[in-house]
């Protein structure tokens, strides 16, 4: 009853821009942390950039490269990203820890993932 839908993502070239969004939908009560994720072929997902209360991290590979940014009343996170480069080329995901109605606790829940790819 609760679920991200991701948008953006596509072919880049080495240098360019590219932004993605996440709305997350459904019976939501409160959402705490949203974030990033990327997975790269052969490779772990790792964490790219996270948003909590505002405070934002971001994985050192990105850092002055991405801006993650929260538009709390649309329940939105996007993910700038600049200087893209062939490394950031991966499969983006969205996260969110979600207290949802009906539930006790918050649980993780996650886009559908979005392929980027960045080009020589």
């Amino acid at each position: 009853q609760v679920q991200l839908v991701q948008s953006g993502g596509g072919l880049v070239q080495a240098g360019g821009s590219l932004r993605l969004s996440c709305a997350a939908s459904g019976s939501i009560v409160s959402i705490n942390d949203m974030g990033w994720y990327r997975q790269a072929p052969g490779k772990q997902r790792e964490l790219v950039a996270l948003i909590t209360r505002g405070i934002t991290n971001y994985a050192d590979s990105v850092k002055g490269r991405f801006t993650i940014s929260r538009d709390n009343a649309k329940n939105t996170v996007y993910l700038q990203m600049n200087s893209l480069q062939l490394e950031d080329t991966a499969v983006y995901y969205c996260n969110a820890r979600i207290l949802a109605r009906g539930r006790v606790s918050y649980a993780d829940y996650w886009g559908q993932g979005t392929q980027v790819t960045v080009s020589s």
